[in-house]
């Protein structure tokens, strides 16, 4: 299952129907998404208590290969985005 903004939007309007518009529940989304964006932008880790964790990791720049022709290319520097479960959300993925 995809998991949308709309999808996220719609599910936070019928959690609270009677206190939240569907604009007001689309400015939580959104105002949520920019915090998350912001911080992990900041290069700073972000943690969500019972959810997890998303760290930015720095890759140094490599060696790779293009599958299709074989030929060796050096890959930039970048930064990645890495989530780690809290042990509370991975109990629950896995029945415990």
């Amino acid at each position: 299952m995809t998991l949308t903004k709309a999808d996220l939007v719609q599910h936070i309007y019928k959690i609270h129907d009677n206190d939240m518009t569907k604009a007001q529940a689309t400015e939580a989304v959104e105002a949520l998404l920019k915090i998350v964006k912001d911080c992990l932008i900041e290069g700073e880790d972000l943690l969500i208590s019972g959810f997890g964790k998303f760290n930015v990791k720095n890759k140094k720049a490599r060696r790779g290969r293009n599958p299709q022709t074989g030929q060796e290319l050096i890959l930039d520097a970048r930064r990645v985005v890495t989530f780690k479960p809290s042990g509370i959300l991975r109990d629950k993925i896995n029945g415990k």
